[in-house]
């Protein structure tokens, strides 16, 4: 019997455990150069996880990773996953103007096409920050070309967050096809709450994506999943002079989250983002004509 459940979008956010937002006031971009780089081991055990569970994925990658790590850039490609932009250091998005993230944009699509060799056509905000403040964002990444973003949280969040933003994949620019896929959401006595993965994942017990993934499907759309590269690797620096907030989002389950991804991407379909924006373009564009 054809499996007719939705394909969700899988994907990683590829950065290091030291560029993450909740150590930018304490680790300066300045020091990064010299600190242990653990992105590409981290990388190697996803793809081996992936290849196991016969699923390919959307790594969203920072052009200061791509830069430094291009073989780990071709590996991806060559395992049939999609290469993606995550902007050039994370630098959210509402701290630039038009100019300078258009320019951060180019910076980032060079480094990860020359990394990888295949083109590049999505887009993830560092921190999910396009949002309320930040439309004109979208106009600025079709202008280059892009065919998609996924860069827009739909909830109250303290670090991130476009309250007012559509759940589910929306059309931001009239008369264009780029298409924005905010990250999953579930519903709850009326409130949204945070499911798309990353802290919430690897913190909160399974059932719970479980269970949200199942009541987006269940509505005939797809889940869109995020994670990133630290978040499987327990042995990594400790930040000792971060606050203990961060401390706490960052390290909490580390030794656990591995095997959550094993029994997540067994669970339910997966695919490409580029291949699920393209499908979620065209049912907008269809819901938009009738």
């Amino acid at each position: 019997m054809r499996d007719v459940r939705p394909i969700n979008g899988l994907s990683v956010d590829v950065e290091d455990w030291f560029q993450v937002g909740a150590f930018e006031t304490v680790i300066d971009r300045a020091q990064w150069p010299s600190l242990p780089c653990r992105v590409e081991r981290n990388c190697d055990e996803i793809l081996a996880l992936f290849a196991e569970a016969g699923v390919v994925g959307t790594f969203f990658t920072l052009g200061w990773i791509a830069e430094r790590h291009p073989a780990m850039i071709r590996h991806i490609v060559e395992a049939g996953h999609e290469i993606a932009s995550h902007g050039w250091d994370h630098e959210r998005v509402f701290r630039m103007d038009a100019t300078r993230f258009g320019a951060d944009l180019s910076r980032a699509r060079k480094a990860i096409e020359d990394a990888g060799g295949a083109a590049v056509t999505g887009y993830r905000a560092p921190s999910f920050s396009i949002d309320a403040r930040t439309p004109w964002a979208f106009d600025v990444l079709a202008e280059q070309g892009y065919r998609y973003s996924s860069s827009v949280a739909p909830v109250v969040h303290d670090h991130y967050g476009w309250r007012e933003a559509p759940r589910f994949a929306f059309q931001p620019i009239a008369r264009s096809d780029f298409v924005e896929i905010p990250v999953t959401t579930a519903l709850f006595r009326g409130r949204r709450l945070a499911a798309g993965g990353g802290g919430f994942f690897r913190v909160l017990p399974y059932a719970f994506s479980r269970w949200a993934i199942r009541q987006v499907n269940a509505q005939g759309r797809p889940a869109v999943f995020y994670f990133h590269p630290w978040e499987i690797d327990p042995g990594q620096p400790r930040v000792d002079n971060a606050p203990l907030r961060s401390r706490l989002r960052h390290y909490t389950n580390l030794g656990a989250m591995a095997g959550k991804l094993r029994r997540l991407v067994g669970e339910f379909r997966w695919g490409r983002m580029d291949e699920l924006a393209a499908r979620e373009a065209a049912a907008v564009q269809e819901t938009l004509a009738a």
